[in-house]
């Protein structure tokens, strides 16, 4: 289970606490976040810390959101600076971003993967995506990183969208330019009514995941956005062929 760090450029005090009650009440895996873009050395160290003394053995390194008032800091500017930090403190198993369609802010794929070489060479252990709708784009990102010489495990990122509102946030976060007809078609039909929207795009999502499953996809992570019901819901549609 994953524990966000400030999304969207804000803060968090409680990600620590929270992935400690998760791992002990539960008895799941834990990964908690960890941004840097406005992080010094000394908070990094702070966390590290935090981490061992709590048992978090899993960590998201992300370079974060600009914050709001645009101010970051001066340790780091990229994920890859933090991830090998981390490496260098502690027995830490890293996860890392990846972008099937380049990172918004990268002129090419080509440049987007070479960054992502960076983060494995760092230390990354696995990566895992934003979101995308449409699955070829995934296979295709698989060929050309394989292709450039990354052969960490690559967790595919679903994201059900379950309002209409969603879909333009979800574009600018994923830098996603495929949308899918089928997915268009979707929104477009059901965006105005809450109940089937989400029921729709409950759908969409398990469809998306049991195409990934039958294609030999082994590591698929599902942002849910703390809504326990779309969880059930998709595990509801594939509980059997999870089985």
């Amino acid at each position: 289970m994953s524990v966000t760090y400030g999304a969207g450029g804000g803060t968090s005090a409680h990600t620590v606490a929270l992935a400690k009650d998760i791992h002990e009440k539960y008895d799941v895996e834990v990964m908690a976040h960890l941004t840097c873009v406005s992080s010094t050395r000394e908070h990094v160290e702070s966390m590290v810390e935090q981490f061992k003394e709590n048992g978090i053995e899993n960590i998201m390194a992300l370079r974060g959101d600009i914050p709001k008032d645009g101010q970051v800091g001066e340790d780091y500017q990229y994920a890859c600076q933090l991830i090998k930090e981390l490496k260098e403190k502690g027995d830490f198993c890293i996860g890392a971003a990846c972008y099937p369609e380049g990172h918004v802010e990268s002129p090419s794929i080509k440049e987007d993967i070479q960054h992502l070489k960076e983060k494995v060479e760092a230390g990354a252990d696995f990566l895992t995506t934003q979101m995308f709708f449409d699955n070829n784009v995934f296979y295709n990102f698989l060929y050309k990183i394989k292709e450039a010489g990354i052969n960490v495990p690559v967790v595919a990122g679903i994201m059900p969208i379950t309002n209409a509102k969603q879909v333009s946030r979800a574009v600018q976060m994923s830098g996603t330019s495929i949308i899918p007809y089928r997915f268009k078609m979707m929104v477009d039909a059901f965006g105005d009514n809450p109940e089937i929207m989400k029921q729709a795009g409950i759908i969409y999502a398990s469809e998306q995941i049991i195409d990934l499953i039958a294609n030999g996809v082994k590591h698929i992570h599902v942002y849910t956005m703390n809504k326990p019901d779309i969880a059930e819901g998709i595990m509801n549609n594939i509980s059997e062929i999870l089985k």
